[in-house]
């Protein structure tokens, strides 16, 4: 690898994969935040990370943003202030918590973790015994087994799980999952469910989201093809973790998760040639070009854009914010 600026450089393939990074929940929820801090001013509070990122949270957190893990770290005489659940989603406890605290909260929940906490409402009500596949702690996971009675949900994390699960009941079962798993492990689980449990209940629709499908699905088409595979994102971030293992698991040999262009090792990228980056869904485009830019810096690259889907998807904000885009847009009309 050559570095002086008098040397030549060798070339690297960059294949970008496409889709990547943001995704449309994601994009919600820190458009939330921003727009309640410009509605109603500093401190705006943020229960949790508004999304797994460093990145983001920090430029937040500069705008204004207080994040707290419990809404009793909120000072008393600001009780009157926004709280913002993230996107992940919380248990029924917490809004409820919010309200006895006279609190006026504003929800992030991406809306397709939230057609998950409604299906589990579905099965309850229809007296059957719920399957939550998922990673235990995630926030995702605590918030959709919270929307029922502690004990109403089984968690199952792997195939073995599954193959030593036993019923509670004798009641019908049903299972779904976290929106951000590995495709291909969910797959797995499901197919030892069924094969026990013929008559399990599946989602209408698949809860894994779309966006973690086709992040996935480009990683699956680009790791094979190349040296190295960076995924930008969070160490805490289990769509970004998924993206690393996919691809190993498609046969790159260097396949690593980084928080931006400083985190890099540049021993693990020594004789590349050829090189697949992608970005987990709450990983800004930004840190995605710092890296780009950081290995033309050593590299001669060619950077080329590999899209295996195309997202149009969209999401509502909470009403009380698109009225203020409506009277703003009203008046600059």
């Amino acid at each position: 690898m050559m570095t002086e600026s008098n040397q030549e450089k060798t070339p690297l393939a960059i294949h970008l994969c496409a889709p990547r990074g943001f995704c449309a929940g994601v994009d919600r929820a820190i458009q939330i935040v921003e727009l309640a801090l410009e509605k109603y001013g500093s401190p705006v509070y943020v229960r949790h990370e508004i999304v797994h990122n460093k990145f983001v949270v920090d430029g937040l957190k500069a705008k204004g943003a207080v994040f707290v893990e419990e809404l009793e770290e909120i000072p008393a005489g600001h009780t009157d202030r926004p709280v913002i659940f993230s996107a992940h989603g919380v248990p029924k406890s917490v809004p409820e918590d919010a309200q006895s605290r006279k609190m006026f909260y504003l929800d992030a929940t991406c809306p397709l973790v939230s057609k998950v906490h409604k299906e589990a409402e579905i099965h309850f009500r229809r007296d059957r015994e719920i399957l939550l596949i998922g990673h235990a702690g995630h926030p995702e996971v605590i918030g959709t087994m919270g929307q029922l009675p502690e004990g109403t949900v089984s968690l199952i994390e792997t195939e073995d799980d599954a193959r030593a699960f036993t019923p509670k009941t004798d009641r019908p079962l049903a299972y779904i999952t976290q929106t951000t798993l590995s495709v291909d492990d969910t797959a797995g689980i499901v197919a030892v469910l069924q094969d026990r449990f013929p008559q399990i209940v599946a989602p209408h629709k698949e809860d894994i989201c779309y966006a973690t499908t086709n992040r996935q699905e480009a990683v699956k088409h680009v790791a094979p093809k190349v040296d190295a595979m960076i995924v930008v994102g969070a160490p805490n971030s289990s769509n970004s973790q998924r993206l690393r293992e996919v691809a190993e698991r498609a046969g790159c040999r260097t396949a690593v998760l980084i928080q931006r262009a400083s985190d890099i090792d540049w021993h693990d990228f020594e004789g590349i040639t050829s090189l697949g980056l992608t970005a987990g869904a709450s990983a800004p485009e930004t840190l995605v070009e710092e890296i780009i830019a950081a290995f033309a810096g050593r590299f001669d690259v060619n950077v080329e854009t590999v899209r295996t889907a195309e997202e149009t998807i969209s999401f509502n904000l909470p009403r009380e914010l698109r009225e203020m885009i409506a009277s703003s847009q009203a008046a600059a009309g």
